[in-house]
């Protein structure tokens, strides 16, 4: 049975708010101007399965994971809280103490029967992450939704629903991660958490002194819609794959990075897949973690989005003509550009744009991210780590790289890819081609 025609019961108990274990401040934090853009404006749905500890025995997930959540929230405060939006659709945290939603549950499924590999898209997905389909507010609302679902094999699922304004997925992986130390025992987290959003807010006066062409400003801009027949295939990026890939590129680009090499790859075998007007502009965007790059911005423990997003652009046929080469070129320019002069014009345009604009999205227009660094799997809460930890969903516009061990133990890059049916069919044949030039 393939784990997506797998179909079991998901028994929810009814939802409650998990508040602080102590008394916390009432207070209003700001959210930096990275934090409230337009394109962060949503609840990102994410998955951890966890498999059966005989070590365990008699211990119940929810119990431990409830109370380690209410401890946890002593130190992250502002998840207790609730957004509000002020002038110039600023963004706030009421630190009210209102508490995080959270929901028991059961499945009459074992681990076992998801299958191998476990990658997106879940059979039951909505009934493992609560929220995932009817829950849509941003302003005052829950802050984070998480589930915890037991299994008949005694391993279980959690599924966490953020709202992404609050945190990037290093910042939610910090705040997971010391729910984990606290549920193992630990009176307080290892790393501990840091707000200071002033550090990415915009300059007084604002100061737009790099072109920005990553976004979307016109008003009349509409949320993507997408084909009918979508579908959704993985494709395993190992040492084998990525060396072919570099033996079709000159000597001078052959020291890129492995992420640079398969999003230029899968950049040009989608404009093929999708055969995108020659004439068309497309782009491919993907966030850039300011934790590493900019160290004297970020300080230790600080778990807001220290993001930004960079892009490379060209027109259809340019990709589709033009050699593997071109793209990758792109692709490094993009990344190259990024500094400290080009956040703080990101963080700028926030506020001078008082749209808070957010990345045009589109078949052709879409964004690969990085996970492979993380952390979700590394999240143990007594049970080990996650056999899977990562995105719940397979999304038409919006790739992630991750983490993976293929049969032969083999490190590598499995990229879950969603397309229409006949230009998955387009795809693999494009990317098999440039596997085997």
């Amino acid at each position: 049975m393939s784990p997506t025609s797998l179909i079991f019961n998901v028994h929810r108990h009814e939802p409650e708010l998990i508040t602080p274990a102590k008394p916390t401040p009432h207070e209003f934090k700001p959210l930096s101007d990275l934090d409230d853009q337009d394109t962060l404006r949503v609840h990102i749905p994410v998955i951890q399965f966890y498999p059966y500890n005989p070590s365990m025995d008699g211990v119940d997930p929810v119990k431990l994971i409830r109370k380690a959540i209410s401890e946890t929230l002593v130190f992250y405060y502002p998840f207790a809280g609730r957004l509000r939006e002020g002038p110039s659709r600023k963004l706030t945290v009421e630190c009210t103490g209102e508490g995080i939603l959270f929901v028991e549950a059961d499945a009459d499924v074992s681990l076992h029967q998801f299958n191998y590999p476990l990658l997106p898209p879940f059979p039951c997905f909505d009934q493992l992450v609560f929220g995932v389909t009817a829950f849509h507010g941003i302003l005052h609302s829950p802050l984070l939704l998480v589930q915890v679902t037991r299994l008949n094999c005694g391993g279980f699922i959690l599924g966490l629903l953020l709202n992404h304004t609050m945190s990037d997925a290093a910042g939610l992986v910090q705040f997971i991660s010391a729910v984990g130390e606290i549920a193992r025992g630990s009176i307080s987290p290892t790393v501990l958490p840091t707000w200071e959003r002033h550090v990415l807010i915009s300059q007084n006066p604002p100061q737009l002194t790099s072109l920005l062409p990553e976004f979307d400003i016109d008003v009349t801009a509409k949320h993507p819609t997408f084909p009918p027949d979508l579908c959704c295939q993985s494709f395993f990026f190992g040492a084998t794959e990525i060396s072919a890939l570099r033996r079709t590129i000159p000597q001078h680009l052959r020291n890129c990075s492995s992420f640079e090499i398969v999003t230029a790859c899968v950049w040009k075998c989608r404009i093929v897949a999708l055969q995108v007007d020659s004439g068309e502009e497309t782009s491919v965007y993907w966030p850039v973690n300011l934790r590493n790059k900019l160290k004297h911005l970020i300080p230790p423990g600080y778990y807001g989005n220290a993001i930004v997003f960079s892009m490379s652009n060209s027109t259809a046929k340019e990709i589709i003509e033009n050699p593997l080469s071109y793209a990758l070129q792109l692709v490094r320019n993009g990344k190259d550009k990024v500094n400290e002069e080009y956040v703080r014009s990101v963080t700028d345009m926030m506020v001078v744009n008082e749209r808070r604009p957010r990345l045009p999205r589109s078949m052709s227009r879409y964004t690969e991210s990085d996970l492979r660094y993380a952390g979700f799997e590394d999240v143990d809460f007594g049970w080990g780590k996650a056999v899977y930890g990562g995105p719940a969903f397979c999304a038409p516009v919006c790739l992630f790289h991750m983490p993976f061990k293929n049969k032969n133990e083999q490190d590598g890059i499995m990229l879950p890819v969603s397309l229409p049916s006949q230009a998955m069919e387009r795809f693999t044949k494009e990317l098999n081609s440039l596997l085997t030039l």
